[in-house]
């Protein structure tokens, strides 16, 4: 996908209506109060050489780059943020209690681009969901305040 067709993506989540329950969508999955939309696939890497892996994780991070340097051009400069700490929250002793879509956000990503507009939340961020795969490029929209 192009970073137009992200965009578009992003336009049409912000408009939507969010679903009573959690469920997939033709985009990612939405529930009560988000959607998270998967911009770019994530794959396997398998027997794949490191050269391999570095190229894909680049080309990611380049696009991921992009989106939010165009999101920044509609709505200014984002808030950019580390999660390691909200991952230290929900896994420390006291295993504080983090709605959704935060906690998965938190669990797949270490920082993300963050803007308010139109009343939701708009986050880019890179989803990492194990060594085997490459980075996602996410999108998510809510209405939930970031924890």
């Amino acid at each position: 996908m192009t970073t137009a067709e992200h965009l578009d993506t992003i336009d049409r989540l912000r408009t939507r209506d969010f679903p009573d329950v959690r469920a997939r969508s033709e985009v990612g999955t939405s529930g009560p109060g988000y959607h998270l939309a998967e911009l770019g696939g994530s794959r396997w890497y398998g027997d794949e050489d490191a050269g391999g892996r570095v190229a894909q994780e680049e080309q990611v991070a380049a696009e991921c780059e992009a989106l939010a340097q165009r999101l920044a051009e509609r709505w200014g400069d984002p808030d950019v943020f580390t999660l390691a700490s909200l991952r230290l929250r929900v896994d420390g002793e006291d295993g504080e209690e983090v709605a959704e879509p935060w906690r998965e956000i938190g669990d797949t990503t270490e920082c993300l681009h963050l803007w308010r507009a139109g009343g939701r939340w708009v986050a880019v961020y890179e989803s990492r969901w194990g060594a085997d795969h490459s980075p996602q490029l996410m999108a998510a929209v809510t209405v939930i305040d970031p924890p």
